[in-house]
Formats: C-alpha cells, sequence, structure tokens
C-alpha cells in the first residue's frame, strides 16, 4: 500500500497507544493562544462584537490551515519520510479517543474509591457544567454524557476530516472545534463575539454527529449492547437537546445501554434542565461508562475499515 495510505491508520493506532503524550507539544494547545492572541487584538480594534468574532473564525481558521499546508509542502521538499512523518504527527494529534478514555477513567477511578472531591474535580476538566456540588449518579451521568458527546467531535469528526482532506483538513476542523470551547458560550462576553464560532461548529459536526450516531448503533453487537434500544432511541429522543448535533450520539448510547441520560446542570451558577434522553432501565454508573467507552472504540473502528475496503475497493494502489 502506498505509504501516504498508512497515515490515517498509523494515526489511529498511535492515538490508541499512547494518545496525547505531556512532552509533545500539542496543535490544539498553539491554536488555543492563537484564539487568545487574535481575539484580544479584535476587541481592542473593533466594538462591534459580532464583526470581530466573525474575523476571529476567519483567522484562526485559515492560519491553522495556512501553517499547517506550508508546513507539510515544506516537509515533503525535504524528503517523502519527513513529508510522511510530519503528516502522521498532524493526524496523530488530531484525534483524541485515548485522551478521552483516560481523562473519563480517572472519574471513574475516583468514585471506584469513594473520592467525590476528586470525581467533580476530575470531570470539571472535560465537561462545561458545574461540577462542585454534583452527587455520584450525576458525575456518573456526566461522564457518560461527554464520553458519548465528544465521540462526535473528539474522534469521529476529525477521523472523517482527515480521510476527506488530510492534516490541513483535520487541523482546520480542531481550529473550529477549539473556537466553540472557548469563544461559543451563550453569556454576556460572548453571546455575539462567539456566535460565528458556534454555528460553524453546528454546521462542522452536522453531519458527522449524524454519522456517529449510526456508527454507534453498528457498534452495539462488538460493545455487547442493544442495537434495537439505540436505534430506537437516537430516532425517538436524538433532538432532545439544545444543540442541533450531540443529541444524536447521546441517544444512540443511551438507547445501547438502557440508561436515562439529561436532566438539570448548572452553568455558571444558572440550572439549565434538558429533556430527558433515553430510558432508566439501568443506573447510570460504572458498567455505563466502560459500555460507552467500549462503543467508542467500536464506533471509530467501524469507520476506519470502511474507509479502508473504500480504498481497496476503489483500486488504491497497493505499493
Amino acid at each position: 500500500m502506498s505509504a501516504d495510505l498508512l497515515i490515517i491508520p498509523a494515526a489511529v493506532l498511535l492515538d490508541w497507544l499512547i494518545g496525547d503524550p505531556r512532552w509533545l507539544p500539542h496543535p490544539v494547545v498553539i491554536i488555543g493562544s492563537l484564539i487568545t492572541f487574535l481575539e484580544k487584538q479584535l476587541r481592542r480594534v473593533l466594538r462591534q462584537e459580532l464583526l470581530g468574532g466573525t474575523l476571529l473564525l476567519i483567522g484562526t481558521v485559515a492560519i491553522t490551515a495556512g501553517t499547517a499546508a506550508l508546513l507539510l509542502k515544506l516537509a515533503y521538499a525535504i524528503s517523502p519520510a519527513v513529508g510522511f512523518a510530519v503528516a502522521l504527527l498532524f493526524s496523530w494529534s488530531c484525534l483524541a479517543a485515548r485522551s478521552l478514555h483516560l481523562q473519563s477513567a480517572l472519574v471513574a477511578r475516583a468514585l471506584a474509591g469513594g473520592d467525590l472531591a476528586g470525581a467533580r474535580r476530575c470531570l470539571s476538566l472535560i465537561v462545561g457544567r458545574d461540577t462542585a456540588g454534583l452527587k455520584e449518579p450525576e458525575i456518573w451521568r456526566g461522564t457518560v454524557e461527554t464520553v458519548a458527546e465528544n465521540t462526535a467531535d473528539g474522534v469521529i469528526a476529525p477521523l472523517l476530516c482527515l480521510m476527506l482532506g488530510g492534516p490541513v483538513l483535520g487541523l482546520a476542523y480542531k481550529a473550529v472545534n477549539t473556537l466553540d470551547s472557548m469563544v461559543g458560550y451563550k453569556n454576556e462576553k460572548y453571546l455575539l463575539f462567539g456566535r460565528a464560532s458556534a454555528r460553524c461548529d453546528d454546521l462542522a459536526n452536522w453531519l458527522p454527529s449524524r454519522l456517529t450516531g449510526l456508527l454507534l448503533v453498528l457498534a452495539t453487537p462488538f460493545a455487547g449492547l442493544s442495537m434495537q434500544g439505540s436505534w430506537r432511541i437516537m430516532r425517538r429522543d436524538g433532538r432532545n437537546h439544545s444543540s442541533p448535533n450531540s443529541g444524536i450520539p447521546e441517544a444512540a448510547a443511551a438507547g445501547a445501554l438502557g440508561v436515562q441520560l439529561g436532566g438539570t446542570n448548572y452553568y455558571f451558577g444558572r440550572p439549565v434542565a434538558k429533556p430527558a434522553i433515553g430510558e432508566p432501565l439501568h443506573p447510570v454508573d460504572l458498567k455505563a461508562w466502560q459500555g460507552t467507552i467500549r462503543l467508542m472504540y467500536g464506533a471509530e473502528t467501524l469507520l476506519l475499515v470502511a474507509w479502508c475496503l473504500s480504498l481497496l475497493l476503489g483500486g488504491a494502489p497497493l505499493h
């Protein structure tokens, strides 16, 4: 198989085995610093927050994609091996299955040890809701919800972008996703300034979230869960969410697990009631979290296998 066709399988394998090593500078950290810098400059020179936020979106994505394309071009100009290494590094950095697994495992480990304070602290690193007053069932619910939701935007969406447009599109997607996580809030500071980023993130995740839902349903037999329940709840409750996208993978996971997600969360001290997703046939607990992790890896594997088969059936060169 052509060496470049090995980049995506190798990136997935590296993510599964290593995740995000702390010693390696992560592009998302660099993108976050860029967003902070551009936001400060745009707020200083522009009073129109909607315009400033739109320029922030355009500037961040353009600089990220342009820099990635330039570095890849320079790397391949040096040698194919250097180009392959840089493309692999960029692709690897776009994927977050291992990181999501390990971060959520910290919550699960703390709960298993009876450390509620530690579990709340660990959960606060991977969710946007307030965690200070959460009880154990709510912590488990938050953990399952974030793994299910981030299977779409942290695993399937970037992998799909890598398959469609290589590392440049993958990193452009990560820029949009990082923008949404930093400025896409509906509070006084970002309601107008972050609107363009939030809308762009919704658009970028429209197809991946629906693909993720389908992949989660198809992954249920490999995870030892209910395919019928996953399909039924995804179709019934997939829109029971304020986000046009997040409810679909959450509903697919909830139906597979036989649990109920949703309910009241607190954001910046204010309660936000969310519709119920799924049915409370089983408790949301350690077993539910473990099932969600299996679904995440299963969905990613199915997408990777489908891509590889499409290359073979499409006559991809094997040399």
